[in-house]
């Protein structure tokens, strides 16, 4: 055995995680979980996105969750998560769900990651318990109108009961619906694994979810309403806020992410040229921006040392 050091660097092995359920009132919510090295670790609570669920966070995890404790859980209607026959799908009851998924897990203070349908369920649980959150990570989660684009203003203001409203929303769940959500805007499509929408549409296709994803559609004008709640919070609490964008989001494009300063000027704001699913192709450049922000919310040292 050799007793010079190595001459190239060790590889980082992908953090631990498990894979677990949790009962909240007759919904099994399926949820991924890091196992950090450090018991007391920093707990960032991940909320998905439209048509995805947790495996979308998969990569993120791999690459921080053994200094923070990751959390992602499916909602109702999404991913793994089994909800009993009969449940009203609304952003209401999403959140009702993740409120009792964290309360069941005894988290009492985290910092929230919130993409997409994350922020409509994120921003209901921080008003309800503002003393929860410790930070705020936002990625294309919109809380302004002027982060909804003109095609997604259009079918925020479908109602079941137009002529046609009802095929426009199933459209969206079609497998070319799927895979263009997260191929658009990108610079290079060839460096989005296919895994992603392929699953997303396995889990679209089972019996019942294109029914809930229907009501989810039609309900969405609900969050738009409750936009101005959601920015008095920012604005009342303060909390740290970091803001990590793809600037050519075709549903939520950039003026989104700039909105925020109006409410939390401090938030620190960076955006990369991609599209909605921006993990997909920026994972290298924001993963160390979110391990900054969380070591600076827990007074750990970052780590390059500094």
């Amino acid at each position: 055995m050799s007793a010079h050091p190595p001459t190239r660097p060790l590889v980082a092995a992908p953090a631990p995680a498990v894979h677990r359920h949790l009962d909240v009132d007759g919904v099994r919510v399926f949820y991924r979980e890091s196992l950090p090295e450090r018991p007391d670790a920093p707990v960032l609570l991940l909320l998905h996105g439209f048509p995805s669920a947790s495996h979308q966070f998969r990569r993120l995890i791999d690459t921080l969750g053994s200094r923070y404790r990751l959390i992602a859980p499916d909602y109702p209607g999404f991913g793994h998560t089994e909800a009993p026959a009969g449940f009203t799908y609304s952003f209401d009851r999403l959140a009702d769900v993740m409120e009792g998924f964290v309360q069941g897990l005894g988290l009492d203070r985290f910092t929230l990651y919130v993409f997409d349908f994350g922020a409509p369920v994120g921003f209901r649980l921080a008003t309800r318990h503002p003393e929860w959150i410790a930070g705020l990570v936002v990625q294309n989660g919109n809380a302004y109108e002027e982060g909804l684009s003109d095609a997604a203003r259009d079918f925020i203001a479908l109602r079941p009961e137009q002529e046609g409203a009802r095929e426009t929303v199933r459209a969206l769940f079609t497998l070319s619906g799927t895979r263009f959500q997260y191929e658009s805007g990108t610079r290079d499509p060839e460096r989005i694994a296919p895994d992603g929408w392929i699953l997303d549409q396995y889990f679209l296709d089972q019996p019942g979810r294109k029914d809930a994803q229907e009501a989810l559609a039609f309900d969405y004008h609900t969050n738009v309403e409750q936009y101005g709640r959601w920015q008095e919070w920012l604005r009342t609490h303060t909390p740290p806020v970091l803001i990590v964008w793809g600037s050519d989001d075709p549903f939520f494009p950039e003026p989104g992410a700039h909105a925020y300063l109006k409410d939390v000027p401090e938030a620190a704001l960076h955006t990369f040229p991609t599209g909605h699913f921006a993990l997909e192709e920026d994972l290298p450049g924001i993963a160390p921006l979110i391990a900054d922000f969380l070591d600076s919310l827990s007074g750990l040292p970052d780590l390059n040392g500094a």
